[in-house]
Formats: structure tokens, sequence, C-alpha cells
């Protein structure tokens, strides 16, 4: 992808259950007024949104939506998304579609903006990031496991969607859009490369879940 200026200060978008990995696409529908105001902000600057996770979710594993609490405890890690697609809503609402750029640690809050939150972010540990979405990787053993899981749990998500992807675009789209408990995806997005995070996400696959729930099943067979 082109290369993006990151700033040392970051607007933030804290969600539960939604993790952005680099290269992936993630369309959120913006109806807050606080987060309104951030994406207009976004739109007529850099076009730059941290998503991250609180630390304590509403609920264990749920469709992203926003805390209900002002200022909840964050992860230290997050993605940077950019606006690259954007739709308003006569009321203010905003349909946009982010992709992800790089992670980032959070240093220090600064004073908020318009209602929502700023950090001094840190990028030194993800200076990979940028090459993640030309990363070569065979998606072949991701796509048995979601074979097995198709079998055996009730998926909205068809492996066939996935057939025609690159190899990281699997790995990080079915990182993202599994049902898999937040601290389970917040530890895919830590993840210190490609690799682990294949490891991790096979290893997530393997012990099944109830769809929903983040609850655990037993493995309805072993993935190879």
């Amino acid at each position: 992808m082109p290369r993006v200026v990151l700033p040392a200060s970051l607007r933030v978008f804290p969600l539960t259950g939604c993790i952005l990995l680099p290269g992936n696409w993630l369309p959120l529908h913006i109806f807050e007024p606080r987060y309104r105001a951030m994406v207009r902000d976004a739109l007529a600057t850099d076009r730059l949104i941290g998503m991250i996770q609180p630390r304590l979710p509403a609920a264990d594993n749920v469709a992203p939506v926003v805390e209900s609490a002002e200022h909840p405890e964050l992860h230290p890690v997050g993605c940077v998304g950019k606006i690259e697609h954007s739709l308003p809503e006569p009321d203010g609402r905003f349909h946009i579609l982010l992709k992800g750029v790089s992670r980032f640690t959070l240093v220090e809050e600064m004073c908020e903006q318009s209602g929502y939150r700023w950090f001094h972010v840190n990028y030194q540990a993800y200076s990979g990031d940028f090459q993640e979405p030309s990363c070569n990787l065979d998606s072949s053993r991701i796509l048995r496991a979601m074979e097995v899981l198709k079998q055996s749990h009730s998926l909205s998500i068809d492996p066939e969607d996935f057939r025609g992807l690159s190899g990281i675009a699997v790995l990080n789209g079915l990182s993202a859009a599994l049902p898999f408990a937040p601290a389970e995806k917040q530890a895919l997005l830590e993840a210190a490369s490609p690799q682990e995070r294949e490891h991790l996400l096979l290893a997530l696959m393997a012990m099944g879940f109830q769809q929903g729930t983040g609850t655990r099943c037993p493995p309805p067979s072993t993935i190879h």
C-alpha cells in the first residue's frame, strides 16, 4: 500500500470485539455524536482513526459496539486505519470503510477533542506492518480448518468467499471476522508476526466455539 505518514498523536475509537489488521478492510456505521465529530475531523485532516479494544468489554463477545463507559481502560495495542470511503447520511450519521495501516502502542492520553479520546502513540514495534499485506503465506491449513468449522458450527462465514484471496488476507480477515472472544482477538492483533498469528488462529479454530458467545466447545476433530 502507499506509504502513509503516521502521526505522533491519534484519535482512537474503542470498540469491543473488533480488531483491525494491516491491509484489512473494516466497515463501520457511525451514529454516536462524539464519533460523528471524530469522522468529520478525520475527513478534514489525515483521514486516520485508531481502532482499539477496551480491556473490560461490556459483554464477552458481541458485535462491535461503542462502550457505554465514557473512559474505559484500553488495551495498549490497536491499529490505525485510513478512511478510504465515506458516505454521510442526512441525519449526520456516517458509513465509513477503513483500511488497516499499522498497529500502534498507546503512550499517553491527551485532552479530549469534541468528546472523543486522543493519545500519543508509538509505532516502533510494528515497523514491518507496512509490508505485511504483501507477505507470502500459504492459507491452505486455515481453509481446511474453516471447512471443519463449517461442518460442525453454524457459521455465517463461507470458506469459499476466501479462496480467491491472498494468504495474508485470509489470515487477517478470519482473525477479525470469526466470533472469538475479545481477549482472543486482542492476542491475534498483538501476534509478533503473521506466522505467529497463523499458529494462534489455527489453535483457536481447533478449540471450537459457540457463535456469538465465545464459549468453547469440544473440538469436532483434530485440525492438521
